[in-house]
């Protein structure tokens, strides 16, 4: 059965996006408007809709680790990074805000104010403590 990307996300005919890889189920993208404070990060998207990330097939995953192992090699290359943060936000209530899966890829620097906190500092401030 051949899947079409959804019209919602007509992700090739968005502007300042820059497709950098793509296998059969899957794209890596690039946004211009991130560069400058998410320097070389980027996102691995699904091509046919799904809502969010459970609902992504085994080829899909498959094919997302492809792209995540080229994404390595390219911004390893084009950036030299430090480390990374990669993860997915599921629901509007953990980050979503666009209504497509896709996996974020952050490149990260010892430079950077941010350096050495990855995606759990910021749940476990107090700040972020639930009322009980």
């Amino acid at each position: 059965m051949e899947q079409k990307i959804c019209t919602l996300c007509e992700i090739k005919e968005t502007i300042n996006q820059h497709i950098l890889f793509e296998n059969e189920t899957c794209m890596y993208i690039q946004k211009e408007s991130e560069q400058e404070v998410l320097e070389g990060s980027g996102l691995i998207i699904p091509k046919a809709h799904k809502l969010n990330v459970f609902q992504l097939s085994r080829e899909e995953w498959m094919d997302t680790q492809e792209l995540l192992n080229n994404a390595k090699d390219f911004v390893d290359e084009q950036y030299a990074p430090d480390g990374y943060t990669i993860g997915w936000n599921s629901g509007e209530i953990g980050g979503q805000s666009i209504p497509h899966a896709h996996l974020h890829v952050i490149p990260r620097f010892k430079d950077e104010p941010y350096a050495k906190r990855g995606i759990r500092y910021w749940i476990k401030q107090d700040a972020n403590q639930r009322k009980k």
